[in-house]
């Protein structure tokens, strides 16, 4: 099952601000919902676990983070998989770009999805669903970050 996402955030920081946050992997850790573990490969590589619910369905994700097109503060491209056991698999590619804004930043995403398994068995509604709240709890966590200044805020 395929899937396209997108969106933007205004964030209240400059750019560079948003754009060493966005790659600072305890920020990341602290801002992905259900994450237990996210590891550095290399500069441009990271492996995570991170459980999460989809429907009726609970699935522990392991998963590869690569980062390309790096275009330092302005953005990137990134691809990413990760298995889920019997849930099944999910592969997904997206373009963030951040541009200055009159009170800061704003984040813009474009992503393409696909899932496979017992999530893609749940229809593209729910699982779109399911998508779209992690995301935006993944940049509400991001943007109290940026507000706050540090990640005590999204975690304590």
């Amino acid at each position: 099952m395929a899937m396209q996402m997108s969106g933007e955030v205004a964030l209240p920081a400059t750019r560079e601000t948003v754009w060493e946050k966005l790659n600072d992997p305890e920020v990341l850790k602290a801002c992905i919902p259900g994450c237990e573990e996210l590891d550095v490969v290399s500069e441009t590589e990271f492996v995570a676990v991170a459980t999460n619910k989809i429907g009726p369905i609970k699935a522990r994700f392991k998963g590869r983070v690569h980062l390309s097109d790096m275009n330092p503060p302005f953005g990137y491209r990134l691809a990413g998989e990760g298995e889920g056991g019997i849930a099944g698999f999910a592969r997904m590619s997206a373009n963030v770009k951040l541009d200055e804004a009159e009170t800061g930043t704003v984040l813009c995403y474009d992503v393409d999805a696909q899932f496979g398994g017992r999530m893609a068995q749940l229809g593209s509604r729910l699982v779109q669903s399911a998508a779209k709240k992690l995301a935006d709890d993944f940049f509400n966590r991001f943007a109290a970050v940026i507000r706050d200044g540090g990640i005590e805020v999204v975690n304590g």
